[in-house]
């Protein structure tokens, strides 16, 4: 993207990647039916594995609590949670690392109205999309778990991409205290382009979204963060994704009196396809820490 056109779109407050509206297609599908297959924690983002007889559940407070120790939040004033879900990660922030004050960004008005109805104390969740938030103070902490798949779509080049990326970052490094950390999870493309994935996943599961790169990740961070760790878990998303498409199948009778035949077999071959692609390597599973650089340059 040049320049002139960078100034045009925030000139247009044109927001990088999904809508409001692709985001809902796909999120707001029924609290009641992700319940069935989901674990009880309600969290929607890849597991972290330690044993083969691990149940979900703990694997998803592992996964929570790897985050919340790389972005040093433990005992923090105030946190921000960038794409909260139903909210697994704010409540345990608050119940069991005594952080003070979290705000959750989302961008389904199912989950907030989920997370509402909890009244967890503490936690604050906001129908807003990152490009508007407005902190009324700096954050201590910053983390963002399988949300950045949405960040950017597919009609953009990698130029485009890498700016919505770079938008992300500024504000993240402004939000922060100095010293601050950001901890970051999701999706990227691996052994593959764009255009070896079929059409299914943009159309059906979710519109206006693209994976990034590694290299664009690191490309749109510089200058502002340092990575200071870094690991690919695709293995466990596979796992996580095999877990998942068993409790649907096993609930496959109630999944489908909630949302339909043909939503429950949407989801259950965006699962199969997702988990192949895992296995093989054509998708990767991203953890990244970021130390926020306070001499930035960006």
């Amino acid at each position: 993207m040049s320049k002139e056109t960078a100034l045009v779109r925030m000139a247009m407050n044109e927001k990088p990647g999904a809508s409001a509206q692709a985001i809902q297609h796909h999120y707001d599908a029924g609290d009641d039916f992700y319940q069935l297959w989901l674990d009880e924690t309600r969290t929607y983002s890849c597991a972290l594995w330690d044993s083969q007889d691990e149940s979900l559940e703990s694997a998803q407070f592992r996964k929570l609590d790897y985050h919340i120790a790389q972005a040093r939040a433990h005992d923090a004033e105030r946190v921000l949670d960038v794409g909260c879900g139903w909210g697994s990660l704010a409540q345990r922030l608050v119940r069991a690392h005594g952080v003070q004050h979290v705000t959750g960004l989302t961008l389904s008005a199912s989950q907030k109205a989920y997370i509402e109805r909890q009244a967890w104390p503490g936690v604050e969740v906001r129908l807003e999309n990152w490009f508007d938030h407005a902190p009324t103070g700096p954050y201590d902490a910053i983390l963002s778990i399988g949300a950045f798949e949405h960040f950017a779509r597919p009609s953009q080049s990698e130029a485009e991409k890498v700016q919505g990326y770079r938008d992300f970052f500024r504000r993240c490094h402004g939000w922060l205290k100095p010293g601050g950390w950001l901890s970051l999870q999701t999706m990227s493309y691996e052994n593959s382009r764009r255009e070896d994935f079929s059409d299914f996943f943009n159309k059906e599961i979710f519109p206006e979204s693209d994976l990034p790169r590694l290299s664009e990740i690191a490309q749109a961070s510089d200058r502002l963060f340092e990575i200071v760790t870094l690991r690919n878990d695709r293995e466990h998303y596979a796992r996580t994704l095999q877990v998942w498409r068993h409790r649907m199948k096993a609930h496959r009778a109630a999944a489908v009196a909630q949302v339909g035949e043909s939503v429950v077999a949407r989801y259950d071959r965006y699962l199969q396809l997702a988990m192949i692609g895992f296995h093989v390597g054509t998708m990767g599973l991203l953890r990244i820490a970021f130390r926020r650089l306070d001499r930035s340059l960006g």
